[in-house]
């Protein structure tokens, strides 16, 4: 008889996947898929309808010696209801015996991993100076990333945009209870970024909520929301005046919708995506290279990601049960 293989829910991945340890699991993560000599194989989504996918993601990571992937779905409507838009499960496989090692809730695995790869983007991109933080969107990611960011960079200031007052006042007010930080609301994308140092864009839009012209010179830009063809958060101004740093090059030129809206548009071609962020971490590229120039990273998300935060969560998980 074989050994019941462990199950993290929800509620288990909240409270093992703490904040710093998965933005050093995504560091690692992230630094493995540039330097690897080995190809990832890129996402397969089908398509349900408006706003709703179905998405199967592989992926091997031999720095936690193993491979697996996520089964997804991704209702977008249900961010916009404060409910995890992904449900599903990451199954994390052993590298030496082939035997599944964990499985874990996928949603609360994406809210927390997607945000910490964003902080590790924005620790090694953005200013240091950097103190105020724009989110555009009010939904559980725009949650997980404020808690995320707060931890890569001194910040004394957050304005929320979304475009119900309702919701991104209630996540305002909840964020500077939780924080202690400065923490306003508004429908005004334009005085948002207007002030930013760093801006996040985590909504489900179908056309830009974030415009080149409103962006200062400076700024780091984290684009999250869009995942697919199709949907896109910023305009092609925007893309066009940055650094673009994606996740993953082959998934940013097949999938990366800002980007390939750019392009069609005949503003950048494939070189303008200037590095992996990975290569960066590394010292392969350079991120930031001068203090005005606006960096974009282009997160997609990748199976890496889930699995270094599965592999994470269980081994701490292992550590707890060990007797002292």
């Amino acid at each position: 008889m074989t050994d019941a293989i462990a199950f993290y829910g929800a509620e288990q991945v909240r409270a093992l996947l703490d904040y710093d340890g998965c933005i050093g699991a995504m560091r690692e993560a992230m630094s493995f898929v540039s330097l690897s000599d080995t190809p990832q194989p890129l996402r397969n989504i089908v398509e349900l309808g408006h706003g709703r996918l179905f998405g199967l993601m592989p992926g091997s990571l031999h720095c936690v010696n193993g491979f697996g992937a996520k089964l997804v779905s991704v209702f977008a409507q249900l961010d916009r209801e404060g409910r995890f838009a992904h449900r599903g499960v990451v199954v994390l496989f052993e590298g030496d015996d082939g035997s599944v090692c964990c499985i874990g809730d996928a949603g609360a695995i994406t809210q927390i991993r997607t945000a910490c790869a964003s902080a590790v983007a924005t620790d090694a991109l953005a200013r240091f100076k950097s103190r105020v933080l724009a989110v555009f969107g009010t939904g559980s990611q725009a949650e997980s990333h404020i808690r995320a960011l707060v931890r890569i960079r001194p910040l004394n200031r957050i304005v929320i945009w979304g475009r119900s007052a309702a919701n991104a006042e209630r996540l305002a007010q909840r964020m500077a209870d939780e924080l202690d930080i400065e923490t306003v609301a508004t429908t005004d994308g334009k005085a948002a970024a207007a002030e930013a140092d760093i801006i996040c864009t985590v909504t489900a839009a179908q056309e830009p909520v974030l415009l080149g012209e409103w962006v200062r010179p400076g700024t780091h830009v984290n684009l999250v929301g869009s995942s697919y063809l199709g949907p896109v958060e910023t305009d092609s101004a925007l893309v066009a005046r940055s650094h673009y740093i994606a996740d993953y090059r082959p998934s940013a030129l097949t999938a990366a919708a800002e980007f390939a809206a750019a392009k069609d548009a005949g503003l950048i071609d494939d070189d303008h995506l200037a590095a992996e962020i990975g290569e960066v971490l590394v010292k392969l590229k350079p991120g930031r290279t001068e203090d005005a120039q606006i960096t974009v990273y282009k997160s997609l998300g990748h199976a890496v990601q889930d699995l270094a935060a599965l592999a994470y969560l269980h081994d701490r998980a292992g550590r707890a049960r060990m007797p002292s």
